[in-house]
């Protein structure tokens, strides 16, 4: 059938059911919109992946801020005003020319929120979790990441005592670029290592 560019695809079951869900919570007075509204905001704004995105663009472009991130990354991210719960204790891997970084929770779904947002429900399943520790080179490859095969993988495997940020390598063409230019090439999914930072268009 081709494509009608005036025609909206309706919401998937999963958005029709949280829409309904909504509505009758919202009829039954027990929950206000507004602050719903305002939580998701917080989650997709100010606690997400455009925070870890502004630490990692700082650390491309100033060699001081990467070497607090290297010996303190919590305190360095927290200078930033990205601290508090599920961000306690934080450690920052790179990645490079020979060295590719996954994280991954085995256990549960340990994720850095006040630098990535909430974790992708991807992140939290059973295969995602085994699979990163046993085969991390296929899952990689199911995100377009192909690695050379002397590319070293290091599985990280995050907890409560400690949570994982991915430093990506900084794209090649992007010498001069300030951080701010260099902060939309920064995907959450380079943050936990399953795909490279995009490249500049």
């Amino acid at each position: 059938m081709p494509h009608d560019p005036d025609h909206t695809e309706p919401p998937s079951d999963p958005a029709l059911r949280a829409k309904a869900l909504e509505t009758i919570l919202t009829e039954k007075g027990l929950i206000d919109p507004a602050a719903l509204d305002a939580l998701i905001d917080t989650y997709e704004t100010r606690i997400g992946p455009r925070n870890g995105a502004k630490v990692v663009a700082k650390a491309w472009t100033e060699p001081d801020f990467l070497d607090w991130l290297r010996t303190d990354a919590t305190a360095a991210i927290e200078s930033l005003g990205f601290g508090g719960r599920q961000g306690e204790h934080m450690r920052v891997v790179e990645n490079t020319e020979v060295i590719h970084n996954i994280v991954v929770c085995t256990l549960c779904s340990c994720y850095p929120w006040p630098v990535l947002g909430l974790p992708p429900v991807w992140y939290k399943s059973p295969p995602y979790r085994s699979r990163a520790v046993s085969d991390p080179r296929s899952v990689l490859a199911e995100f377009g990441t192909e690695l050379p095969a002397e590319t070293e993988i290091r599985v990280w495997d995050s907890t409560a005592e400690m949570r994982y940020l991915v430093l990506p390598k900084r794209p090649a063409g992007t010498e001069g670029w300030s951080a701010e230019q260099l902060k939309p090439l920064v995907t959450r999914n380079a943050m936990i290592g399953v795909e490279e930072a995009a490249r500049p268009a």
